[in-house]
Protein backbone atom coordinates (compact mmCIF):
# COMPACT_ATOMS: atom_id res chain seq x y z
CA UNK A 1 0.00 0.00 0.00
CA UNK A 2 1.15 3.27 -0.71
CA UNK A 3 2.16 6.19 1.67
CA UNK A 4 -0.70 8.70 1.84
CA UNK A 5 -0.56 11.99 0.00
CA UNK A 6 0.11 15.05 2.15
CA UNK A 7 -2.71 16.35 3.26
CA UNK A 8 -3.95 19.83 2.34
CA UNK A 9 -4.77 21.01 5.67
CA UNK A 10 -2.27 23.51 7.21
CA UNK A 11 -0.93 24.04 10.53
CA UNK A 12 -0.67 27.77 10.56
CA UNK A 13 0.69 29.67 13.82
CA UNK A 14 1.29 26.52 16.41
CA UNK A 15 4.65 26.12 17.86
CA UNK A 16 5.63 22.74 17.73
CA UNK A 17 4.58 20.35 20.44
CA UNK A 18 5.93 17.25 21.94
CA UNK A 19 5.30 13.92 19.87
CA UNK A 20 2.77 16.28 18.23
CA UNK A 21 3.87 14.06 15.25
CA UNK A 22 2.06 10.67 16.32
CA UNK A 23 -1.21 12.68 16.10
CA UNK A 24 -0.92 15.09 13.29
CA UNK A 25 0.14 12.15 10.78
CA UNK A 26 -0.45 12.67 6.99
CA UNK A 27 -3.05 9.77 7.27
CA UNK A 28 -4.98 11.26 10.26
CA UNK A 29 -4.76 14.35 8.78
CA UNK A 30 -6.25 13.92 5.32
CA UNK A 31 -9.29 12.06 7.01
CA UNK A 32 -9.83 15.51 8.45
CA UNK A 33 -9.36 17.49 5.54
CA UNK A 34 -12.07 14.82 3.85
CA UNK A 35 -14.70 15.08 6.69
CA UNK A 36 -13.98 18.87 6.25
CA UNK A 37 -14.70 18.75 1.85
CA UNK A 38 -17.68 16.68 3.01
CA UNK A 39 -19.48 18.14 5.92
CA UNK A 40 -18.22 21.42 6.62
CA UNK A 41 -20.67 23.33 4.40
CA UNK A 42 -23.79 21.29 5.69
CA UNK A 43 -22.54 22.81 8.79
CA UNK A 44 -22.63 26.02 7.85
CA UNK A 45 -26.22 26.25 6.77
CA UNK A 46 -27.18 24.87 10.08
CA UNK A 47 -25.49 27.47 11.85
CA UNK A 48 -27.45 29.71 9.17
CA UNK A 49 -31.04 27.85 10.23
CA UNK A 50 -30.18 28.39 14.35
CA UNK A 51 -30.44 32.18 13.42
CA UNK A 52 -33.80 31.33 11.33
CA UNK A 53 -34.72 29.30 14.76
CA UNK A 54 -33.71 32.07 17.33
CA UNK A 55 -35.71 34.84 15.28
CA UNK A 56 -38.96 32.50 15.17
CA UNK A 57 -38.53 32.42 18.31
CA UNK A 58 -38.19 36.29 19.00
CA UNK A 59 -41.52 36.93 17.30
CA UNK A 60 -43.70 34.39 18.78
CA UNK A 61 -42.03 33.59 22.46
CA UNK A 62 -43.10 30.20 22.07
CA UNK A 63 -42.22 26.42 21.12
CA UNK A 64 -43.69 23.44 19.81
CA UNK A 65 -43.11 19.83 19.14
CA UNK A 66 -42.42 19.59 15.68
CA UNK A 67 -45.70 19.36 13.15
CA UNK A 68 -42.95 17.90 10.23
CA UNK A 69 -42.08 15.14 12.50
CA UNK A 70 -45.18 14.00 13.73
CA UNK A 71 -44.88 10.18 12.31
CA UNK A 72 -41.44 10.15 13.35
CA UNK A 73 -42.68 10.52 17.28
CA UNK A 74 -45.76 8.04 16.35
CA UNK A 75 -43.98 5.21 15.11
CA UNK A 76 -42.75 2.30 16.37
CA UNK A 77 -39.05 2.29 16.56
CA UNK A 78 -36.07 1.43 18.56
CA UNK A 79 -32.41 2.51 18.52
CA UNK A 80 -30.09 -0.43 18.18
CA UNK A 81 -29.13 -2.24 21.64
CA UNK A 82 -26.55 -0.54 23.59
CA UNK A 83 -22.80 -2.73 23.09
CA UNK A 84 -21.49 -4.57 26.31
CA UNK A 85 -19.09 -1.57 27.14
CA UNK A 86 -22.10 1.10 27.25
CA UNK A 87 -24.71 -1.23 28.85
CA UNK A 88 -24.01 -0.33 32.64
CA UNK A 89 -23.64 3.58 32.58
CA UNK A 90 -24.63 3.67 36.14
CA UNK A 91 -22.08 6.59 37.34
CA UNK A 92 -20.10 9.03 34.71
CA UNK A 93 -17.14 10.68 35.47
CA UNK A 94 -16.75 13.98 33.17
CA UNK A 95 -13.44 16.03 33.02
CA UNK A 96 -10.45 17.54 30.44
CA UNK A 97 -7.62 14.78 29.27
CA UNK A 98 -5.17 16.33 30.51
CA UNK A 99 -2.51 13.66 31.67
CA UNK A 100 -3.27 13.51 35.30
CA UNK A 101 -6.89 13.53 34.81
CA UNK A 102 -6.89 10.76 32.29
CA UNK A 103 -5.60 7.98 34.33
CA UNK A 104 -7.55 9.66 37.85
CA UNK A 105 -10.59 9.35 35.46
CA UNK A 106 -10.34 5.75 34.03
CA UNK A 107 -9.18 4.83 37.28
CA UNK A 108 -12.30 6.74 39.57
CA UNK A 109 -14.20 3.68 39.73
CA UNK A 110 -16.93 5.11 37.20
CA UNK A 111 -18.76 3.03 34.60
CA UNK A 112 -17.67 5.66 32.11
CA UNK A 113 -15.43 9.03 31.98
CA UNK A 114 -16.58 11.47 29.32
CA UNK A 115 -13.24 12.34 27.94
CA UNK A 116 -13.96 16.65 27.58
CA UNK A 117 -12.92 18.52 24.35
CA UNK A 118 -15.18 20.68 24.79
CA UNK A 119 -16.76 22.64 28.17
CA UNK A 120 -14.02 21.44 30.16
CA UNK A 121 -11.12 22.55 28.01
CA UNK A 122 -10.20 25.58 26.48
CA UNK A 123 -9.32 25.01 23.26
CA UNK A 124 -5.66 25.69 23.14
CA UNK A 125 -3.19 23.94 20.46
CA UNK A 126 -1.40 22.14 23.11
CA UNK A 127 -4.55 20.69 24.82
CA UNK A 128 -6.28 20.04 21.44
CA UNK A 129 -3.24 17.66 20.54
CA UNK A 130 -1.74 16.62 23.62
CA UNK A 131 -5.18 15.44 24.87
CA UNK A 132 -5.80 13.50 21.43
CA UNK A 133 -1.93 12.09 22.28
CA UNK A 134 -2.81 11.32 26.24
CA UNK A 135 -5.98 8.82 24.85
CA UNK A 136 -3.97 7.11 22.25
CA UNK A 137 -1.07 6.66 25.44
CA UNK A 138 -3.65 5.31 28.11
CA UNK A 139 -5.37 2.98 25.04
CA UNK A 140 -1.73 1.83 24.75
CA UNK A 141 -0.94 1.49 28.63
CA UNK A 142 1.94 3.64 28.19
CA UNK A 143 0.52 6.75 30.16
CA UNK A 144 2.02 7.99 33.60
CA UNK A 145 2.37 11.04 35.81
CA UNK A 146 4.31 12.46 38.55
CA UNK A 147 2.69 15.51 39.82
CA UNK A 148 5.48 17.79 40.00
CA UNK A 149 4.72 19.59 43.51
CA UNK A 150 3.86 16.89 45.83
CA UNK A 151 5.99 13.98 44.09
CA UNK A 152 2.83 11.49 43.80
CA UNK A 153 3.02 9.37 40.71
CA UNK A 154 -0.04 7.96 39.23
CA UNK A 155 -0.38 5.00 36.74
CA UNK A 156 -3.39 2.97 35.16
CA UNK A 157 -4.84 0.14 37.66
CA UNK A 158 -5.58 -3.19 35.28
CA UNK A 159 -7.82 -2.99 32.40
CA UNK A 160 -10.83 -4.41 33.39
CA UNK A 161 -11.21 -1.63 36.32
CA UNK A 162 -11.11 1.31 34.29
CA UNK A 163 -14.16 3.57 32.76
CA UNK A 164 -14.75 3.20 29.48
CA UNK A 165 -14.61 6.33 27.22
CA UNK A 166 -16.78 8.22 25.42
CA UNK A 167 -15.50 11.30 24.18
CA UNK A 168 -16.99 14.91 23.67
CA UNK A 169 -15.78 17.04 20.88
CA UNK A 170 -16.52 20.80 20.19
CA UNK A 171 -19.58 22.15 19.71
CA UNK A 172 -20.58 22.96 15.64
CA UNK A 173 -20.28 26.74 16.41
CA UNK A 174 -16.19 27.07 17.31
CA UNK A 175 -13.46 27.07 14.22
CA UNK A 176 -10.14 25.21 15.18
CA UNK A 177 -8.11 28.51 13.93
CA UNK A 178 -4.69 26.48 14.00
CA UNK A 179 -5.95 23.98 11.16
CA UNK A 180 -6.68 25.48 8.09
CA UNK A 181 -7.98 24.10 4.54
CA UNK A 182 -7.52 26.76 1.57
CA UNK A 183 -7.05 29.39 4.19
CA UNK A 184 -10.23 28.37 6.31
CA UNK A 185 -10.47 27.55 9.58
CA UNK A 186 -11.86 23.51 9.93
CA UNK A 187 -14.47 23.28 12.53
CA UNK A 188 -13.16 21.58 16.19
CA UNK A 189 -15.95 19.48 15.88
CA UNK A 190 -14.53 18.09 12.96
CA UNK A 191 -10.71 18.09 14.01
CA UNK A 192 -11.61 16.61 17.68
CA UNK A 193 -13.86 13.81 16.22
CA UNK A 194 -11.24 13.27 13.43
CA UNK A 195 -8.09 12.46 15.37
CA UNK A 196 -9.62 10.98 17.54
CA UNK A 197 -11.51 8.51 15.62
CA UNK A 198 -8.97 7.76 12.86
CA UNK A 199 -6.36 6.97 15.28
CA UNK A 200 -8.26 4.94 18.35
CA UNK A 201 -11.48 3.34 16.12
CA UNK A 202 -9.79 0.11 15.83
CA UNK A 203 -7.67 0.17 19.12
CA UNK A 204 -10.73 0.60 21.03
CA UNK A 205 -12.48 -2.56 18.92
CA UNK A 206 -9.57 -4.29 19.69
CA UNK A 207 -9.59 -3.98 23.51
CA UNK A 208 -13.43 -4.91 22.84
CA UNK A 209 -15.18 -1.47 23.15
CA UNK A 210 -15.25 1.01 20.43
CA UNK A 211 -15.12 4.89 19.34
CA UNK A 212 -18.14 6.53 21.28
CA UNK A 213 -18.78 10.33 21.47
CA UNK A 214 -20.82 12.53 23.45
CA UNK A 215 -22.12 14.97 21.06
CA UNK A 216 -22.44 18.58 22.64
CA UNK A 217 -24.71 21.79 21.88
CA UNK A 218 -26.96 20.07 19.46
CA UNK A 219 -30.01 22.26 18.56
CA UNK A 220 -32.08 19.78 15.95
CA UNK A 221 -32.95 16.78 14.64
CA UNK A 222 -31.03 17.85 11.07
CA UNK A 223 -28.16 18.73 13.49
CA UNK A 224 -28.17 15.27 14.70
CA UNK A 225 -28.63 13.64 10.85
CA UNK A 226 -25.51 15.27 10.24
CA UNK A 227 -23.72 13.45 12.44
CA UNK A 228 -25.01 10.14 11.99
CA UNK A 229 -23.67 11.04 8.04
CA UNK A 230 -20.24 12.22 9.57
CA UNK A 231 -20.15 8.24 11.67
CA UNK A 232 -21.43 6.54 8.61
CA UNK A 233 -18.55 8.12 5.97
CA UNK A 234 -15.92 7.75 9.17
CA UNK A 235 -16.45 3.85 9.50
CA UNK A 236 -16.45 3.45 6.26
CA UNK A 237 -13.40 5.40 5.42
CA UNK A 238 -11.37 3.25 7.64
CA UNK A 239 -13.27 -0.11 7.57
CA UNK A 240 -15.14 -0.79 10.49
CA UNK A 241 -18.36 -2.29 10.66
CA UNK A 242 -21.58 0.26 10.46
CA UNK A 243 -23.08 0.56 13.77
CA UNK A 244 -19.53 0.50 15.87
CA UNK A 245 -19.88 4.46 16.47
CA UNK A 246 -22.25 4.68 19.41
CA UNK A 247 -23.47 8.34 20.21
CA UNK A 248 -24.85 10.09 23.33
CA UNK A 249 -26.86 13.35 23.03
CA UNK A 250 -26.54 16.27 25.23
CA UNK A 251 -30.28 17.75 25.29
CA UNK A 252 -28.62 21.08 26.65
CA UNK A 253 -30.57 23.23 24.30
CA UNK A 254 -34.18 24.43 25.13
CA UNK A 255 -34.78 23.60 20.89
CA UNK A 256 -33.86 20.15 21.20
CA UNK A 257 -35.62 19.12 24.24
CA UNK A 258 -38.68 19.38 21.85
CA UNK A 259 -37.03 16.73 19.33
CA UNK A 260 -35.70 14.14 21.71
CA UNK A 261 -37.39 11.69 19.30
CA UNK A 262 -36.33 12.84 16.37
CA UNK A 263 -32.84 13.61 17.29
CA UNK A 264 -32.45 9.66 18.58
CA UNK A 265 -34.52 8.37 15.22
CA UNK A 266 -31.94 10.38 12.91
CA UNK A 267 -29.15 8.34 14.71
CA UNK A 268 -31.12 5.27 15.25
CA UNK A 269 -28.33 2.75 14.47
CA UNK A 270 -25.74 4.94 16.13
CA UNK A 271 -27.52 6.28 19.31
CA UNK A 272 -26.77 5.00 22.57
CA UNK A 273 -28.80 7.17 24.97
CA UNK A 274 -29.47 11.06 25.97
CA UNK A 275 -28.25 13.37 28.49
CA UNK A 276 -29.92 16.00 30.88
CA UNK A 277 -27.85 18.67 31.68
CA UNK A 278 -28.43 22.23 33.61
CA UNK A 279 -26.78 25.28 33.58
CA UNK A 280 -26.02 25.08 29.30
CA UNK A 281 -29.90 24.13 29.32
CA UNK A 282 -30.34 27.49 31.56
CA UNK A 283 -28.46 29.46 29.36
CA UNK A 284 -30.15 27.97 25.72
CA UNK A 285 -33.38 29.46 27.72
CA UNK A 286 -31.93 32.98 28.40
CA UNK A 287 -30.55 33.32 24.75
CA UNK A 288 -33.62 32.23 22.85
CA UNK A 289 -36.04 34.29 24.96
CA UNK A 290 -34.16 36.71 26.17
CA UNK A 291 -36.92 39.21 24.79
CA UNK A 292 -39.69 37.29 26.10
CA UNK A 293 -40.37 40.01 28.68
CA UNK A 294 -40.48 39.37 32.34
CA UNK A 295 -42.26 35.91 32.22
CA UNK A 296 -39.24 34.45 31.10
CA UNK A 297 -36.78 35.94 33.42
CA UNK A 298 -34.63 32.99 35.47
CA UNK A 299 -33.85 33.88 39.12
CA UNK A 300 -29.93 33.49 40.79
CA UNK A 301 -28.84 30.01 38.99
CA UNK A 302 -28.76 27.75 42.22
CA UNK A 303 -32.40 28.88 42.63
CA UNK A 304 -33.29 26.62 39.72
CA UNK A 305 -33.07 23.08 41.00
CA UNK A 306 -33.60 20.13 38.70
CA UNK A 307 -37.20 20.04 40.85
CA UNK A 308 -38.34 23.25 39.11
CA UNK A 309 -41.36 22.25 37.52
CA UNK A 310 -40.23 23.18 34.38
CA UNK A 311 -37.16 21.29 34.93
CA UNK A 312 -38.49 18.33 35.91
CA UNK A 313 -41.31 18.28 33.17
CA UNK A 314 -37.51 17.91 30.99
CA UNK A 315 -35.77 15.47 32.78
CA UNK A 316 -39.00 13.37 33.05
CA UNK A 317 -39.73 13.99 29.21
CA UNK A 318 -35.85 12.87 29.13
CA UNK A 319 -36.36 9.55 30.36
CA UNK A 320 -39.77 8.39 29.15
CA UNK A 321 -38.35 9.39 25.54
CA UNK A 322 -35.05 7.02 25.86
CA UNK A 323 -36.89 4.00 27.42
CA UNK A 324 -39.34 4.14 25.00
CA UNK A 325 -36.92 3.88 22.45
CA UNK A 326 -34.58 1.67 23.94
CA UNK A 327 -31.45 4.24 24.93
CA UNK A 328 -29.58 5.74 27.93
CA UNK A 329 -31.31 8.15 30.05
CA UNK A 330 -28.10 9.95 31.44
CA UNK A 331 -28.81 12.60 34.34
CA UNK A 332 -27.10 15.85 35.49
CA UNK A 333 -23.84 16.94 36.69
CA UNK A 334 -22.71 16.86 40.59
CA UNK A 335 -20.38 19.44 40.37
CA UNK A 336 -19.45 19.80 44.05
CA UNK A 337 -15.84 19.42 45.08
CA UNK A 338 -14.83 18.14 48.58
CA UNK A 339 -13.21 20.26 50.73
CA UNK A 340 -9.65 19.35 52.54
CA UNK A 341 -10.32 21.54 55.09
CA UNK A 342 -13.91 21.74 56.13
CA UNK A 343 -15.67 18.45 56.90
CA UNK A 344 -18.59 20.07 57.63
CA UNK A 345 -18.86 21.99 53.81
CA UNK A 346 -18.45 18.26 52.81
CA UNK A 347 -21.33 16.92 54.98
CA UNK A 348 -23.50 19.32 53.67
CA UNK A 349 -22.87 18.53 50.10
CA UNK A 350 -22.26 15.10 50.08
CA UNK A 351 -25.84 14.87 51.60
CA UNK A 352 -27.20 17.27 48.89
CA UNK A 353 -25.79 14.89 46.08
CA UNK A 354 -27.29 11.73 47.53
CA UNK A 355 -30.29 13.85 47.58
CA UNK A 356 -29.90 14.52 43.92
CA UNK A 357 -28.67 10.93 42.72
CA UNK A 358 -31.57 9.38 44.71
CA UNK A 359 -34.10 11.26 43.14
CA UNK A 360 -32.31 11.19 39.27
CA UNK A 361 -32.53 6.99 40.26
CA UNK A 362 -36.09 6.82 41.99
CA UNK A 363 -37.16 9.10 38.12
CA UNK A 364 -36.11 5.92 36.06
CA UNK A 365 -32.19 7.59 34.81
CA UNK A 366 -29.80 4.86 33.93
CA UNK A 367 -26.96 6.51 35.46
CA UNK A 368 -25.89 10.10 36.08
CA UNK A 369 -22.93 12.79 36.17
CA UNK A 370 -20.23 13.55 38.66
CA UNK A 371 -17.08 15.80 38.47
CA UNK A 372 -14.72 14.50 41.32
CA UNK A 373 -14.03 10.57 42.33
CA UNK A 374 -14.95 11.02 45.42
CA UNK A 375 -18.05 11.48 44.36
CA UNK A 376 -18.22 7.84 42.22
CA UNK A 377 -18.93 6.35 45.55
CA UNK A 378 -22.41 7.94 46.49
CA UNK A 379 -24.05 8.27 43.27
CA UNK A 380 -23.26 4.60 42.42
CA UNK A 381 -24.68 3.97 46.11
CA UNK A 382 -27.80 5.66 44.99
CA UNK A 383 -28.16 3.82 41.92
CA UNK A 384 -27.05 0.86 43.24
CA UNK A 385 -30.02 0.62 45.29
CA UNK A 386 -32.36 1.15 42.66
CA UNK A 387 -30.72 -1.12 40.00
CA UNK A 388 -28.90 -3.99 42.14
CA UNK A 389 -27.59 -6.14 39.76
CA UNK A 390 -29.10 -4.62 36.63
CA UNK A 391 -27.34 -2.84 34.45
CA UNK A 392 -30.25 -0.39 33.56
CA UNK A 393 -33.87 0.36 33.81
CA UNK A 394 -34.49 1.13 30.36
CA UNK A 395 -37.74 -1.22 31.11
CA UNK A 396 -39.13 1.80 33.08
CA UNK A 397 -41.19 2.44 30.50
CA UNK A 398 -42.33 6.02 32.62
CA UNK A 399 -45.65 5.94 30.25
CA UNK A 400 -47.18 7.75 33.69
CA UNK A 401 -45.03 11.27 32.65
CA UNK A 402 -47.30 13.64 30.11
CA UNK A 403 -45.98 16.57 29.52
CA UNK A 404 -47.44 19.70 26.97
CA UNK A 405 -45.63 22.48 25.00
CA UNK A 406 -45.81 24.58 27.26
CA UNK A 407 -44.48 22.63 30.19
CA UNK A 408 -41.16 23.05 29.52
CA UNK A 409 -40.80 27.17 29.11
CA UNK A 410 -42.94 27.75 32.11
CA UNK A 411 -40.00 29.74 33.86
CA UNK A 412 -43.06 31.90 36.03
CA UNK A 413 -44.06 29.32 37.64
CA UNK A 414 -40.83 29.48 40.16
CA UNK A 415 -41.66 31.17 43.05
CA UNK A 416 -37.72 32.78 43.69
CA UNK A 417 -36.49 36.11 42.01
CA UNK A 418 -32.95 37.55 41.12
CA UNK A 419 -31.10 38.68 44.05
CA UNK A 420 -28.39 41.12 44.62
CA UNK A 421 -26.56 38.38 45.72
CA UNK A 422 -27.36 36.70 42.86
CA UNK A 423 -25.90 39.54 40.54
CA UNK A 424 -22.46 39.53 42.58
CA UNK A 425 -22.38 35.27 42.46
CA UNK A 426 -22.62 36.00 38.60
CA UNK A 427 -19.81 38.30 38.53
CA UNK A 428 -17.28 36.27 40.86
CA UNK A 429 -17.99 33.26 39.06
CA UNK A 430 -17.33 34.97 35.28
CA UNK A 431 -14.73 36.62 36.01
CA UNK A 432 -12.88 33.70 37.80
CA UNK A 433 -13.68 31.08 35.29
CA UNK A 434 -12.89 33.47 32.15
CA UNK A 435 -9.55 34.35 33.86
CA UNK A 436 -8.44 30.77 33.95
CA UNK A 437 -10.01 30.10 30.91
CA UNK A 438 -7.79 32.99 29.10
CA UNK A 439 -4.88 30.75 30.40
CA UNK A 440 -5.43 27.50 29.05
CA UNK A 441 -7.48 26.01 32.02
CA UNK A 442 -11.64 24.52 30.88
CA UNK A 443 -12.35 22.66 34.40
CA UNK A 444 -12.00 25.03 37.33
CA UNK A 445 -12.91 24.87 41.06
CA UNK A 446 -14.57 27.70 42.27
CA UNK A 447 -16.26 28.17 45.81
CA UNK A 448 -15.81 24.34 46.28
CA UNK A 449 -18.19 23.54 42.35
CA UNK A 450 -16.42 22.97 39.56
CA UNK A 451 -16.96 25.13 36.93
CA UNK A 452 -17.09 24.95 33.31
CA UNK A 453 -17.65 26.88 30.35
CA UNK A 454 -21.41 26.50 31.07
CA UNK A 455 -21.60 27.96 34.06
CA UNK A 456 -19.74 31.40 32.61
CA UNK A 457 -23.05 31.46 30.01
CA UNK A 458 -25.56 31.06 32.57
CA UNK A 459 -23.41 33.70 34.52
CA UNK A 460 -23.16 36.37 31.74
CA UNK A 461 -26.50 35.54 30.54
CA UNK A 462 -28.04 36.43 33.85
CA UNK A 463 -26.11 39.74 33.90
CA UNK A 464 -27.48 40.47 30.12
CA UNK A 465 -30.93 39.51 31.19
CA UNK A 466 -31.44 40.88 34.11
CA UNK A 467 -31.07 44.24 33.38
CA UNK A 468 -32.76 44.29 29.90
CA UNK A 469 -35.80 42.98 31.45
CA UNK A 470 -35.17 46.14 34.06
CA UNK A 471 -35.19 43.50 37.37
CA UNK A 472 -35.40 45.20 40.39
CA UNK A 473 -33.72 43.36 43.37
CA UNK A 474 -34.55 42.45 46.25
CA UNK A 475 -32.50 45.77 48.17
CA UNK A 476 -34.40 47.98 46.25
CA UNK A 477 -31.68 48.21 43.69
CA UNK A 478 -32.20 48.25 39.32
CA UNK A 479 -29.97 46.01 37.62
CA UNK A 480 -28.31 48.25 35.21
CA UNK A 481 -25.16 48.43 33.04
CA UNK A 482 -23.42 50.98 35.94
CA UNK A 483 -24.54 48.73 38.93
CA UNK A 484 -22.76 45.51 36.65
CA UNK A 485 -19.68 47.71 36.36
CA UNK A 486 -19.65 48.36 40.37
CA UNK A 487 -19.83 44.81 41.03
CA UNK A 488 -17.15 44.02 38.34
CA UNK A 489 -14.60 46.53 39.82
CA UNK A 490 -15.12 45.89 43.10
CA UNK A 491 -13.88 41.79 42.43
CA UNK A 492 -11.68 42.84 40.31
CA UNK A 493 -9.90 44.89 43.34
CA UNK A 494 -11.19 41.97 46.01
CA UNK A 495 -9.19 39.83 43.78
CA UNK A 496 -6.19 41.77 43.49
CA UNK A 497 -6.13 42.53 47.03
CA UNK A 498 -6.61 38.51 48.06
CA UNK A 499 -3.85 37.13 45.78
CA UNK A 500 -1.47 40.25 45.64
CA UNK A 501 -0.05 42.41 42.89
CA UNK A 502 2.47 39.87 41.50
CA UNK A 503 0.09 37.27 40.94
CA UNK A 504 -2.67 39.18 39.74
CA UNK A 505 0.17 41.17 37.20
CA UNK A 506 0.82 37.48 36.11
CA UNK A 507 -2.99 36.68 35.38
CA UNK A 508 -5.20 37.47 32.88
CA UNK A 509 -7.88 39.15 35.68
CA UNK A 510 -8.39 42.66 33.66
CA UNK A 511 -8.77 40.80 30.64
CA UNK A 512 -11.67 38.46 31.71
CA UNK A 513 -13.24 41.46 33.84
CA UNK A 514 -13.26 42.98 30.23
CA UNK A 515 -14.56 40.36 28.95
CA UNK A 516 -17.11 39.45 30.72
CA UNK A 517 -18.10 42.94 30.66
CA UNK A 518 -18.41 43.09 27.04
CA UNK A 519 -21.04 40.18 26.62
CA UNK A 520 -22.52 40.44 29.76
CA UNK A 521 -23.31 44.68 28.87
CA UNK A 522 -23.67 44.63 24.97
CA UNK A 523 -26.65 45.06 23.34
CA UNK A 524 -25.52 42.73 20.25
CA UNK A 525 -25.75 39.57 22.18
CA UNK A 526 -23.25 36.86 21.36
CA UNK A 527 -24.39 33.45 20.85
CA UNK A 528 -21.47 31.66 23.00
CA UNK A 529 -18.84 33.85 25.22
CA UNK A 530 -16.29 31.11 23.92
CA UNK A 531 -16.53 33.04 20.26
CA UNK A 532 -14.83 36.08 21.43
CA UNK A 533 -12.84 34.57 24.42
CA UNK A 534 -11.30 32.17 21.42
CA UNK A 535 -9.92 35.49 19.94
CA UNK A 536 -8.27 36.65 23.16
CA UNK A 537 -6.98 32.69 23.66
CA UNK A 538 -2.92 32.61 23.56
CA UNK A 539 -1.62 28.84 22.29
Amino acid sequence: MSAPAPSPLAIVDAEPLPRQDEVLTDAALAFVAELHRNFTARRDELLTRRQDRRAEIARTSTLDFRPETAEIRAGDWKVAPAPAALNDRRVEITGPTDRKMTINALNSGAKVWLADFEDASAPTWENVVLGQLNLIDAYERRIDFTDATSGKSYALKDADQLATVVMRPRGWHLEERHLQFDGRPVPGALVDFGLYFFHNAQRLIDLGKGPYFYLPKTESYLEARLWNDIFVFAQDYVGIPQGTVRATVLIETITAAYEMEEILFELKDHAAGLNAGRWDYLFSIVKNFRDGGEKFVLPDRNAVTMTAPFMRAYTELLVRTCHKRGAHAIGGMAAFIPSRRDAEVNKVAFEKVKADKDREAGDGFDGSWVAHPDLVPIAMASFDAVLGDKPNQKDRLREDVSVAPGDLIAIDSLDAKPTYAGLVSAVQVGTRYIEAWLRGLGAVAIFNLMEDAATAEISRSQIWQWINAGVVFENGEKATADLARKVAADELAAIRAEIGEEAFAAGKWQQAHDLLLKVSLDADYADFLTLPAYEQLVG
